[in-house]
């Protein structure tokens, strides 16, 4: 489940680098070239669904981020426990050893 949360964030991220980039306030760069109508009245702005655009993937790596930090992956009612593999369980598992002091140097 959290390398689906995961892959929709990459996504997300990477659609809004080129969102970003496509929209430039002054009307120059690649959002010139698909607000054509807008230029002709003076509106030196980009058009209003690359600004909806811009908001709801900001809103979605939001999301996304929250629903990937609140994510622990635990499937069993153990605390701490988030390891699949069997030796590692052993080794949480089992009680701790004392081990001797080491001796001492001559």
């Amino acid at each position: 489940m959290l390398s689906i949360i995961l892959i929709i964030g990459i996504i997300a991220a990477a659609l809004m680098i080129v969102i970003v980039l496509i929209q430039n306030p002054k009307g120059g760069g690649l959002a010139a070239n698909f607000s054509s109508s807008n230029q002709i009245f003076g509106v030196q702005r980009t058009s209003e669904g690359v600004e909806k655009l811009t908001w709801i993937f900001a809103a979605l790596i939001l999301f996304v981020s929250l629903a990937a930090s609140s994510y622990n992956g635990q499937s069993s009612s153990k605390g701490g426990e988030t390891t699949s593999d069997p030796k590692m369980k052993e080794l949480m598992d089992a009680p701790a050893q004392k081990s001797a002091p080491a001796p001492a140097a001559k």
